[in-house]
């Protein structure tokens, strides 16, 4: 058996490798390097350059390879650039992600895990948010994520595909091992981005918007550290390699933190008091959107294991210093 993991050479798609690796699982990683790492992939997986939405090669991959399940992490997340180049995230995301799940099913891949986004849910408001409420996304990043999901459903209920569809919440800190970690350098994740802050890689940084309906005006957000994350996709695997029903799941710890509670914890762990310039609100932003989490843990049996900010910081924290001294 082998795990195709796309978009494998990014932030989570490296720590998702990692995982599947260190289990004993047969890897190969597809990614087009444009916002990943080739240095970022495990020496023990395969690694091929391409898209994942390139139907030959994904065909070849899965019929050379042995691929019996798919990872699909490749696609573009930064929601203010989506609500610029509305399109472009249509065909990176959406006909991408249709063009692999056809190439999927042509090849008899039974299970086909997604990662998806909290932004299906829009303005969500302060109570964790479940997995049936309601889905109105604000942006299309949110929108052409939410297209596959139903892509998958639909292909699921036409055939035997059993899918696992992942809703991640705010994806952060890195491996507690040191192996990887965001290493984008314009990565808009507020916790990279005031770590760089606080190394002076930055300026300083920008906190958009402080006049939300929140307890201290600034948005609030579910943090989950990237190996809890991954951890849930290894547990799905399993779940769907058991014979059980496709899944969708949301991934988070169930509580929030505010922006300036994150850039405080920064502070706090990095000993530097950098700028912080408060600017208007981006667009597509809603302002609080914690994860309800408890099918995960009580229908699976996820159990999260770095469930705290300052850990999460200080993850973080050690990546971008290890990084910056990589590209030294």
């Amino acid at each position: 058996m082998t795990v195709l993991v796309t978009g494998g050479a990014g932030y989570i798609g490296a720590h998702m490798a990692l995982a599947l690796l260190d289990a004993g699982e047969t890897v190969t990683v597809l990614d087009n390097l444009v916002t990943g790492f080739d240095w970022a992939v495990d020496a023990r997986a395969r690694f091929v350059r391409g898209d994942a939405g390139d139907s030959a090669l994904t065909a070849r991959l899965i019929a050379d390879h042995g691929v019996t399940d798919i990872i699909h992490f490749a696609g573009s997340v930064v929601v203010p650039e989506s609500v610029t180049d509305p399109l472009g995230y249509y065909a990176n995301n959406t006909a991408a992600s249709r063009n692999l799940i056809e190439a999927a099913h042509a090849g008899g891949v039974k299970r086909f895990i997604f990662s998806s986004t909290a932004a299906v849910y829009g303005m969500a408001g302060d109570e964790p948010v479940r997995e049936d409420a309601p889905l109105a996304p604000l942006s299309p990043y949110g929108r052409s994520k939410l297209m596959t999901e139903w892509m998958l459903a639909d292909l699921a209920a036409a055939s035997d595909l059993k899918f696992g569809v992942l809703r991640y919440f705010n994806v952060a800190g890195a491996d507690p091992q040191g192996r990887a970690g965001q290493s984008t350098a314009k990565a808009t994740h507020l916790i990279k981005a005031a770590c760089q802050a606080a190394l002076g890689v930055r300026e300083r940084l920008d906190l958009f918007g402080t006049d939300y309906p929140t307890r201290d005006g600034t948005c609030v957000r579910d943090y989950i550290h990237v190996s809890d994350l991954v951890n849930a996709h290894s547990v799905v695997l399993d779940h769907l390699r058991g014979g059980a029903d496709s899944v969708t799941l949301n991934c988070g710890y169930g509580r929030g933190a505010s922006v300036r509670e994150v850039i405080d914890t920064v502070k706090a762990v990095s000993g530097v008091d950098f700028e912080v310039r408060e600017t208007t609100r981006r667009p597509g932003d809603p302002a609080a959107i914690v994860a309800g989490a408890e099918r995960l843990k009580s229908e699976l049996g996820w159990t999260p294991h770095h469930d705290d900010l300052e850990e999460i910081v200080a993850s973080a924290w050690a990546w971008e210093q290890a990084l910056r001294r990589r590209n030294a």
